[in-house]
């Protein structure tokens, strides 16, 4: 039994081996086949990869040599350039030294002529002078006046001569001018004030407050006047209470003292509760509330108007105007008229309209300073202008629109002009009798401290100066030079509005008697 089972293990193990021995071969053929098969799709890969190479190696090959042509052509056309500029280079300057040569015989020869020339000036001069001088001889001779006396003859009958055709022309230039000047800016003018129509109104120095029985203003006076006291030193004004029925009336120059003084009574008046502790408290509040009303009103003017970027102390300036007035007119209501009339002339002269209407909106805030100034209001406003950044040309039209400085731009007459056109339209301005009869008889005055005036009438309003002369003291001549003298001591040394024309008047009467 066991021998069956070894020679069955023998058998199975000889097939086993067997077996392994097979596929061991086949695997090994197999593994063989599949070498080769790889070797050959690697060859075939590596063929074709190679290929690939030769082809790119190819075309890179022709593109650079595509390249090297196209530059080799480019280097021979700039070498044909070059030798060309060469050659035209050579042909210029061989054309230059020709030209030279020739320049420098011409030189020669001018320097030649020249030379001649000066030799022959020297004997013509020598000629003249002896000519001259014989000459002159004679004529002393002939007029028993040496030259220096009958040259200076001469130059007086020419002086005379040509100053008496110089007024001539002058007078026909200046009346020309006149007739054409006149006529243009009359029609620049109306038509300014035309397109510009606003509303009159004057500023008084006092205001009125209403209220509504004796005993409220009773209550307002106070104990001994404390109330009042205390209300006058809190806004610095004066106050009057008198026998008028329901009235209060408030007195001061400062329109914003007015104000502050009005808005705390009728504050006081409505609470009920008028103490001087309190009324100190609302008198506070309402200078805060003025301010701000001041600032919004600058900004709502600078908006109205169209004009941006002013410093906003400009602005705060513009709207404490509202409070201001200058001979009865209300200062914000003029700037404003002027800015506009400022625009509507300089679009008629082809300028700037935006800078004029600046210029003309700034003119008089010299006039609503937070300190008295030492210095006239158009020189403190050109001040206050330059120091909060406005451009030059506003600066002088500012300071010049009194001429109390030098116009250096064209936007200063502009608004001078129309500063004079806004306060000198009838009830625009009020000025007190006295001050009015003044003005009138300083004009009267200038015109009398003139040599040879008899008789001086200052009419329509001071708008006018008629000068009677004497006909026996002064020529025609005379009165034109006197007119234009009156008239410029007048613009240096008064302040008046608008404008004033000054007609000298000569007569001269011949007189007989038939008996």
């Amino acid at each position: 039994m066991i021998e069956i089972i070894i020679g069955a293990a023998c058998g199975i193990t000889s097939v086993i081996i067997w077996w392994a021995i097979w596929y061991f071969a086949v695997v090994k053929k197999k593994k063989k086949k599949m070498e080769e098969e790889v070797r050959k799709e690697a060859e075939v890969i590596k063929q074709k990869k190679l290929l690939e190479v030769k082809e790119k190696f190819l075309s890179k090959k022709n593109e650079l040599d595509k390249e090297i042509h196209q530059r080799n052509q480019q280097l021979q056309q700039a070498e044909n350039r070059s030798k060309q500029r060469e050659l035209s280079l050579n042909q210029r300057q061989d054309e230059l030294n020709r030209r030279k040569q020739e320049t420098e015989a011409i030189r020669t020869k001018l320097e030649t002529q020249q030379i001649l020339l000066e030799k022959k000036e020297e004997e013509l001069d020598a000629r003249q002078a002896d000519l001259v001088n014989q000459e002159r001889s004679k004529l002393e001779e002939l007029s028993g006046l040496s030259a220096d006396e009958a040259k200076q003859q001469l130059i007086d009958s020419l002086k005379d001569e040509a100053r008496t055709n110089a007024q001539a022309y002058i007078n026909e230039i200046m009346d020309e001018a006149k007739i054409n000047a006149n006529k243009e800016a009359k029609r620049i003018i109306i038509q300014s004030i035309q397109r510009v129509a606003t509303e009159t109104a004057v500023e008084n120095s006092v205001t009125v407050f209403h209220i509504d029985n004796d005993e409220v203003k009773g209550r307002v006076i106070g104990r001994e006047g404390r109330n009042i006291r205390a209300l006058e030193n809190a806004t610095g004004v004066e106050i009057v209470v008198d026998d008028t029925p329901e009235a209060i009336v408030i007195s001061a120059f400062d329109p914003v003292r007015r104000e502050i003084c009005r808005l705390a009574l009728h504050q006081l008046v409505s609470d009920g509760r008028i103490h001087p502790a309190r009324i100190e408290e609302v008198v506070a509040k309402v200078k805060k509330q003025v301010e701000e009303e001041i600032q919004e009103t600058g900004k709502r003017t600078t908006i109205d108007l169209g004009i941006h970027g002013l410093h906003p102390e400009l602005v705060r300036i513009i709207g404490k105007m509202k409070y201001r007035s200058s001979y009865g007119q209300n200062l914000l209501q003029h700037a404003r008229e002027t800015a506009n009339l400022c625009a509507v002339m300089a679009s008629e002269l082809g300028l700037n309209p935006k800078k004029a209407k600046r210029a003309g909106l700034l003119h008089d805030i010299g006039k609503v300073p937070d300190e008295e100034p030492e210095m006239p209001h158009a020189l403190y406003g050109a001040k206050l202008a330059e120091k909060y950044k406005e451009k030059p040309d506003i600066c002088n039209a500012i300071g010049a629109h009194h001429e109390e400085t030098e116009m250096t731009s064209l936007i200063a007459p502009i608004v001078q002009v129309c500063d004079a056109i806004s306060g000198a339209r009838p009830g625009a301005r009020r000025e007190i009798v006295e001050a009015y009869i003044k003005r009138l008889k300083d004009l009267e005055n200038i015109a009398m401290s003139y040599p040879g005036v008899t008789k001086t009438y200052a009419i329509q309003a001071g708008r006018e100066l008629r000068v009677i002369v004497g006909a026996d003291k002064i020529d025609d001549k005379q009165t034109e030079k006197l007119s234009g003298e009156i008239a410029t001591r007048i613009q240096n040394e008064m302040t008046y509005p608008g404008q004033v024309k000054i007609t000298v008047i000569r007569e001269t009467r011949s007189v007989a008697y038939a008996k």
